[in-house]
């Protein structure tokens, strides 16, 4: 955590703690989701319901279905491409009344436009983080810790084990791995997430060492982003018409699915590596069997997680998605009223397959289709694969 990112969240923390209200009526948990019964909305609902509130545009998240959707400015574009409905949106800081509960979004840095959803009625607050990451990128806009009684936080790497390295080294051993690869003839394979983490990487990383691929699901991500107003660094889809030997010594980042698949073998000679708060464990780094893992997270490490409970002044703080039983027991040590609660939210997975949306699996299966076709017209399958050392 950067000494910015300590002394946001320490002037939040400074103050008192602001005690627990006794107001059951204010979040109560569905079997379709975190419900506010005063409002009559859920916050990223996991089985359909009539309203929803959106932190962000990740899968777990932003689901299909609903009757209508409300979320911030800066997610919504990526909400409305991949769901296809239309959003309703509240800039940051901007109030609406709904049902005598006044909403408000705040910036959560997960991703572009990811929130923190703030509810206040008859002088409750409460917070419900959505996906959250306390220290600044050159992406997403910073996390801003909001004053409330009751905390309901993520904790995906709530155990003391997960302490990322600050944002500049983490850039910077991606770029030496990167440029190793390149000094040796070989193309250097990344998979991130879609959404979130790939363009992370494009905006911290020496976009200007070398040509920059990406795979379709990246792709379609980014012009999403760079329509509505995010600069980007110059990027070409992967297609399958595509000859990768135009662009040696390339960076390709990829979905983490795609490593290991047929999609990877037009490469060549190339070096593989996975960006994930999870490359912290070793046996989950041997079982990738990825020639390198980066400990880059959209998400509070151990550090992180403390900090911003702390900085809302919550009494009451109550942790999903996680190591929830832990992080429980451990706010409960620090003098917390706490409690856990049990989500479908995915978090960070790398054990399980990534939460590609319908669009992203499309778009890889299409890719590999229109090879096959190609191939099967032209009769160059083998000749293909041969002369590209790829095949489709």
């Amino acid at each position: 955590m950067s000494l910015a990112d300590r002394g946001r969240l320490a002037a939040g923390a400074a103050r008192a703690r602001v005690p627990a209200m006794a107001r059951p009526d204010l979040l109560t948990v569905t079997d379709r989701g975190i419900f506010c019964p005063a409002g009559g909305f859920h916050i990223d609902p996991w089985r359909p319901v009539a309203r929803a509130l959106v932190t962000h545009g990740h899968a777990d998240h932003a689901r299909p279905g609903m009757g209508a959707y409300l979320a911030a400015e800066g997610a919504a574009p990526v909400i409305r491409h991949r769901l296809g409905v239309p959003v309703q949106t509240l800039r940051f800081g901007e109030p609406v009344t709904i049902g005598g509960v006044t909403v408000r979004f705040h910036p959560a840095g997960n991703v572009p436009g990811s929130a923190q959803d703030q509810g206040e009625r008859a002088g409750g607050v409460w917070v419900v983080s959505g996906d959250y990451k306390t220290e600044a990128d050159r992406l997403s806009e910073p996390f801003e810790p909001v004053r409330c009684h009751t905390f309901v936080t993520e904790c995906t790497f709530g155990l003391p084990v997960f302490r990322w390295r600050p944002e500049a080294e983490a850039m910077a051993a991606v770029d030496a791995w990167w440029a190793e690869n390149r000094a040796e003839g070989r193309v250097s394979v990344l998979g991130a997430y879609a959404l979130g983490k790939a363009q992370r990487l494009l905006a911290g990383i020496d976009a200007g060492a070398g040509p920059i691929l990406t795979h379709g699901a990246v792709e379609t991500v980014n012009a999403v982003l760079r329509a509505q107003g995010l600069r980007l660094p110059p990027t070409i889809r992967v297609t399958p018409g595509l000859d990768v030997r135009a662009y040696p010594g390339a960076l390709v980042l990829a979905t983490p699915s795609a490593l290991g698949s047929a999609w990877m073998r037009r490469f060549g000679r190339a070096s593989t590596a996975f960006a994930s708060g999870w490359m912290a464990l070793r046996g989950i780094r041997r079982r990738r069997a990825a020639d390198r893992g980066f400990v880059i997270s959209d998400h509070a490490d151990w550090e992180g997680l403390n900090a911003a409970v702390r900085a809302t002044g919550a009494a009451r703080v109550i942790a999903t998605h996680g190591y929830t039983a832990s992080f429980r027991r451990w706010l409960e040590e620090q003098g917390y009223e706490a409690g856990a609660i049990e989500t479908e939210f995915a978090g960070e997975s790398l054990e399980a397959p990534e939460p590609e949306t319908e669009a992203e699996t499309e778009a890889e299966t299409e890719a590999e289709t229109e090879a096959e076709a190609e191939a099967a017209e032209t009769g160059t399958a083998g000749a293909g694969a041969a002369e590209t050392g790829a095949a489709e």
